[in-house]
């Protein structure tokens, strides 16, 4: 397991209701997470990572969704670009963006869910790309992406013909002329994680930033990639829920020990006072703490019900 950065989890942990709810410290939490280092994690070290296994970025996807799955969502659509790259057969560009993109300096944004579906039959290719002389001239629209910092980003598409025959997969820059950011999408949660659509009208990209010639080749040999560092989204928040029941228990426990503690303490005092326990001017207050600890029984939640909550939780 990863440890987190005792900083960053405090950060997240202060900011976790506002990652979810709205924009605030959207463009904030890249750099948050680019300052821990934790885009390194499973990145060749010849690309400036820390040479581990890809269990490892899976391990830093669940210990942030512990915290908050926003942050895991914008880790995992980073790291899932920086893994469409180093996969690619174009060095030179690999070279030229995985270490922006490793360093925080780029936020990584996956655009490839309508190609997924397209490659699935669910679906046709949202964008279309027509050869120019200098270079491919695109058009369409990608409906849902995350990690749109508006400081820069860069996005992975998927470009077919006209009828979405040959499909490739480019690297899109947010600077290229024709490229429109759309306002935040309305979402219910997770809305500190700049997810937004693009719209493409007449950009063009020459070959420096094709990421894959193929993407029907491409696509199906990234996905366990992009599916792997997912199942840390569950992870993590499965974690989280288990603490928190794990301290609703002990909570529950130390109830009913306060109970049976007070009803002990009750009966020490009885078998110490004997017979005067029970002569009112002698008693002490005994009747009146023998009646408190009763209270204390069946006041809501009762001993009855907490037992009952626990058999449940257990």
């Amino acid at each position: 397991m990863v440890r987190m950065d005792e900083s960053l989890a405090a950060w997240l942990d202060a900011h976790a209701d506002s990652l979810d709810a709205d924009t605030l410290h959207a463009d904030a939490l890249p750099a948050r997470l680019a300052r821990a280092g934790l885009f390194t994690a499973a990145v060749p070290e010849g690309e400036g990572g820390d040479g581990r296994a890809l269990s490892a970025a899976v391990d830093v996807v669940a210990g942030l969704a512990e915290h908050s799955l926003g942050a895991a969502f914008v880790y995992w659509a980073q790291r899932a670009v920086i893994a469409c790259l180093l996969a690619s057969p174009n060095r030179d560009l690999v070279r030229r963006l995985v270490p922006d993109l490793v360093h925080g300096r780029l936020a990584g944004a996956p655009g490839l869910s309508n190609a997924m579906k397209f490659l699935g039959g669910l679906d046709r290719l949202r964008i279309t790309g027509t050869a120019a002389p200098d270079g491919m001239r695109l058009n369409g629209t990608v409906a849902w992406a995350t990690n749109l910092s508006r400081q820069g980003f860069l996005a992975a598409i998927a470009v077919g013909g006209e009828h979405g025959d040959n499909p490739a997969v480019f690297a899109l820059p947010h600077d290229a002329r024709g490229v429109m950011r759309e306002p935040d999408l309305d979402l219910l949660a997770l809305r500190g994680t700049n997810t937004a659509a693009l719209r493409l009208d007449e950009v063009v990209l020459d070959a420096s930033w094709q990421i894959h010639p193929q993407a029907r080749v491409f696509l199906p040999s990234i996905r366990p990639v992009f599916v792997g560092l997912q199942c840390g989204l569950g992870l993590g928040l499965a974690r989280a829920s288990l603490r928190a029941a794990r301290a609703a228990l002990d909570l529950l426990t130390l109830r009913l020990r306060m109970v049976d503690i007070a009803a002990a303490a009750v009966a020490l005092e009885l078998q110490a006072l004997g017979g005067r326990a029970l002569l009112r001017a002698e008693s002490g207050g005994y009747a009146r703490r023998a009646r408190e600890a009763a209270f204390l029984a069946v006041v809501t939640p009762t001993v009855a019900h907490l037992k009952g909550d626990l058999a449940r939780l257990a």
